[in-house]
């Protein structure tokens, strides 16, 4: 009798709708049932009903900080993990004060590479078969899904 792996619930949450959106469906193409979302308060709701296995957040976006967002979905939801990107060097202060909180998060530098962030992802984990086909081609899949006209290459988020 086959045993079927639970696909692991991941929420994307950036207020860039290419980066939330283009993440996601790399993370579904590699078997995670990836939910992205704009609002962190949108990514939040959503946790009191689908609580999240994984959280990938950027740092820095209106309303609350990606800090403030994982903080309050590991309360509600404590076996989620957390993975944070960000472009600004602002966020080392945001970072300390989470760590005096108790919350110790890996922030990942923008532009994220899509092989570094399935890389990080499989690491917090577990899912190491999340790594097992080119991440370079299920970028540019999903960068074509946006842009069409897209050359087939693989930006960092």
């Amino acid at each position: 009798m086959a045993h079927t792996r639970k696909r692991l619930r991941v929420f994307v949450v950036d207020d860039e709708f290419v980066i939330a959106s283009t993440l996601g469906l790399i993370l579904t193409h590699k078997g995670f049932d990836a939910v992205s979302f704009q609002a962190p308060s949108e990514a939040l709701a959503a946790a009191r009903s689908q609580a999240p296995d994984l959280l990938i957040s950027d740092v820095v976006m209106p309303q609350f900080s990606g800090i403030e967002l994982a903080i309050q979905i590991q309360k509600q939801c404590p076996n989620c993990k957390v993975l944070l990107f960000s472009g600004q060097a602002a966020t080392a202060g945001m970072l300390e004060d989470a760590r005096a909180k108790g919350y110790d998060f890996e922030i990942l530098s923008k532009p994220v590479h899509p092989t570094d962030l399935l890389r990080k992802v499989a690491e917090a984990t577990g899912h190491l078969e999340s790594m097992s086909s080119s991440a370079d081609e299920t970028a540019a899949e999903a960068a074509a899904k946006h842009d069409p006209l897209a050359a087939p290459k693989s930006p960092g988020l």
